[in-house]
């Protein structure tokens, strides 16, 4: 609970910070510029709670939650609003399923703890599918770039093979 503490003290002084920066300055251009940077910190703030929301309740607890909040951007931002919201909620969610799939076929215990902790085979297996071209991406971005530009190989990444491997841990 200490390390929470520390990190939300921190947090706070930096928008504490922000604001005095705000009212002390001399002309009004730089107060806008510290009221801006305030406002900006906020929505980093906003966007890493939602990122570490995704990663410990996981998509199928999130579901209600999403809802709620997608009917929320429809009636502020319209159907453009929520397009961009789930585009967004697909992208950080299939990257971290992505990556822990990754991490799972690379031998990664952790991982391992992590899938059999949330999903049955069948939830498993849907968001498989759902997130497969994100863990496409994910490999390539990973281990393909890197592998060309250091010239070594590449680890060898079987989809059907961590399938077949869930099935058998999460039945």
């Amino acid at each position: 609970m200490q390390e929470y503490r520390s990190l939300a003290l921190i947090i706070l002084s930096i928008f504490v910070v922000t604001l005095l920066g705000a009212y002390f300055s001399p002309s009004f251009e730089e107060q806008k510029t510290y009221l801006e940077l305030f406002v900006l910190f906020g929505s980093l703030l906003f966007i890493f709670a939602v990122v570490v929301i995704f990663a410990t309740l996981g998509f199928h607890t999130f579901a209600l939650y999403m809802a709620l909040f997608l009917a929320i951007v429809i009636a502020m931002f319209g159907v453009f609003g929520a397009v961009v919201v789930v585009l967004l909620t697909y992208i950080s969610w299939g990257s971290i399923f992505a990556m822990e799939v990754l991490l799972y076929d690379a031998g990664a215990k952790s991982a391992k703890e992590w899938f059999i902790s949330r999903y049955k085979f069948k939830n498993f297996k849907a968001e498989f599918y759902a997130f497969y071209p994100m863990i496409g991406f994910t490999y390539v971005l990973l281990e393909i770039f890197p592998s060309i530009l250091s010239r070594e190989s590449a680890i060898d990444f079987s989809p059907s093979r961590v399938l077949k491997e869930m099935e058998e841990l999460l039945e």
